[in-house]
């Protein structure tokens, strides 16, 4: 196993394009269309919401869990695959592009 030196943390807004059964088809990132080639892997880990003492409103739902998704993807049958991860905060409407690798 190799070690892969990571780029530094994005934060970008992205568009993610999902198939009917909840799958990443395709990530838009920095204008250009990222095509998901590999199987997906999919994970929720938990806000520390006491640290940010954050408030919602009655009726909010689910403020706690933040989703992720790590994509292999490529631009081009003939480029490079990467790895993207995608994370989505438990208020948010929009997906975060966090890394690439």
């Amino acid at each position: 196993m190799t070690a892969m030196a990571s780029k530094p943390t994005l934060n970008a807004d992205v568009d993610v394009r999902f198939s009917p059964t909840g799958q990443p088809l395709a990530v838009r990132y920095d204008g250009r269309v990222w095509v998901v080639t590999e199987e997906p892997v999919h994970w929720f880990e938990r806000d520390s919401w006491w640290e940010r003492r954050r408030t919602a409103p009655v009726g909010a739902g689910n403020i706690v869990d933040i989703e992720f998704w790590r994509v292999q993807v490529k631009i081009s049958a003939n480029s490079a695959l990467q790895t993207f991860l995608l994370r989505r905060d438990p208020a948010a409407t929009h997906w975060v592009l966090e890394s690439i690798r």
